[in-house]
């Protein structure tokens, strides 16, 4: 195969935005499934040898020998795992089976005097050893990678939600005015919404669960060989050790219901923060934000003043595709020809792809977030040039001092109209209420009109 650059690649996630998703190559590559197979190879070879049913013994030294090949699985260690499958290695032909690939490669790695070459896959199928490692994977990429990005972007929203609490600013529902905000307040909202999503993912990838039973999930061949041992209780101890929950009623798949909801809770995310997106879109269009302009970039090939928001519409686009992707995933992987078919093993590989899109949509969410810069003029003069907004307040004071026509002649005076504060101070002129209630109307103003907005922000929930 010729050598091929970043440039060559098929897909942008391993060329274009390579060094976006260069930290999810640990979890999701081929070489990534590779070690976590010899993890699961190893330790189930280790924990055989702990029963006393078997007369496999492994010392100390010898453990750790075993447990260096995957804590220390390298490139060159890869390579060899690919000729066994694909050409072959040393005394084995090439098994065109990349799981019994990784058992031959733990064989050739057994610590010199240790012969128990019989006792590595015994009584597994590939599957036992697949569902563990793509659990192994999934959850660890969950922990050290997606979670702290999204938690990122939340810390990002809240600090914006804290900083610009108080700062007024018109709202629209239909995209018409509606009655004021703030900023602060409008953040505060995204980030508590992500909040409760991202903590949904946590709970939903701590919760990831294994099976270990068997080429149709009967324990048959474990039993044929040991049928005094509890190979149940065996495998719950065994699975619960690798940090998943057992999983006990499986055909020769592991259901992947787990995996299905943990798609589902990233597509939460991912539809919160496309929310997110869309808004930022707009604020910006409407220039209620500002963007910092990046030295040497260029907005338009034609248009030199551009400052476009670039980084919210890459989110949205990559965001979008991995909710495509989460939503094909979570559909396939959670069905089975009876008891097995292989058309889920080569879906699983794209597992990474789908994260990848997700990695990139929060990483480049966190960086527009970081050049946006309130407009407080913009905002203001839209404010007071919209005193119509509060016609509510108005008709809802008028109907605590019993006018039964309050809404109506609000509306009268309203809408459709171009009206001015000074229009509203000539109805408060002619209204019956006493003059404590008319100079609390007249107090009113579009900018100070925005309820319990700023105390809200301290709603965000740590």
């Amino acid at each position: 195969m010729t050598e091929r650059s970043t440039h060559d690649a098929v897909s942008p996630l391993d060329g274009r935005y390579a060094r976006y998703t260069e930290p999810l190559c640990p979890y999701v590559s081929e070489r990534a499934l590779m070690r976590a197979r010899v993890e699961v190879e190893v330790e189930y070879l280790i924990a055989l040898a702990e029963m006393d049913a078997t007369p496999l013994e492994i010392g100390p030294t010898d453990r750790q020998t075993l447990r260096e090949l995957y804590e220390s699985f390298d490139a060159d260690d890869a390579d060899i795992v690919k000729q066994l499958e694909t050409t072959g290695y040393g005394e084995y032909a090439a098994t065109n089976h990349d799981v019994k690939a990784v058992e031959y490669f733990v064989r050739l790695g057994l610590p010199e005097g240790l012969a128990c070459e019989e006792w590595i896959h015994f009584g597994l199928t590939s599957e036992d050893v697949n569902n563990l490692a793509h659990r192994l994977l999934v959850r660890d990429a969950v922990e050290n990678v997606l979670a702290p990005s999204i938690r990122e972007v939340r810390d990002e929203l809240t600090d914006l939600a804290q900083t610009h609490s108080d700062l007024s600013m018109l709202a629209r529902t239909h995209g018409q005015p509606a009655t004021p905000t703030t900023f602060g307040k409008e953040m505060a909202v995204y980030a508590a919404r992500l909040g409760r999503q991202l903590a949904r993912v946590e709970r939903t990838a701590d919760s990831l669960s294994g099976k270990l039973a068997g080429a149709s999930g009967t324990y048959a061949a474990h039993v044929a060989a040991y049928p005094d041992v509890d190979w149940r209780s065996f495998s719950h101890e065994f699975v619960e050790l690798l940090g998943l929950e057992h999983e006990p009623l499986a055909t020769q798949v592991n259901p992947c219901d787990d995996l299905a909801e943990l798609f589902d809770a990233f597509r939460g995310v991912n539809n919160v923060l496309l929310d997110l997106d869309l808004d930022m879109w707009l604020y910006i269009s409407q220039r209620y934000l500002g963007q910092v302009a990046v030295e040497g970039e260029t907005g338009s090939s034609t248009m030199p003043h551009k400052v476009n928001p670039i980084d919210f519409e890459n989110s949205e686009g990559n965001l979008s595709k991995a909710n495509s992707d989460l939503v094909f995933l979570g559909d396939y992987v959670t069905s089975s020809r009876l008891q097995r078919d292989l058309s889920d093993s080569t879906v699983k590989r794209n597992i990474g792809a789908a994260f990848a899109h997700c990695l990139l949509g929060y990483e480049k969410l966190q960086t527009g977030l970081g050049k946006i810069v309130p407009n407080e003029q913009v905002m203001a003069a839209d404010l007071e040039a919209t005193p119509e907004v509060i016609g509510e307040a108005v008709q809802t004071i008028l109907r605590r001092e019993g006018h039964s026509d309050a809404y109506e002649r609000v509306k009268a005076l309203t809408r459709g109209q171009n009206v001015t504060l000074d229009d509203f101070h000539e109805l408060f002129a002619t209204l019956d209420v006493p003059d404590s209630v008319r100079e609390e109307l007249q107090s009113l103003s579009p900018a100070g009109y925005t309820g319990l907005a700023e105390a809200l922000v301290d709603d965000i929930s740590d």
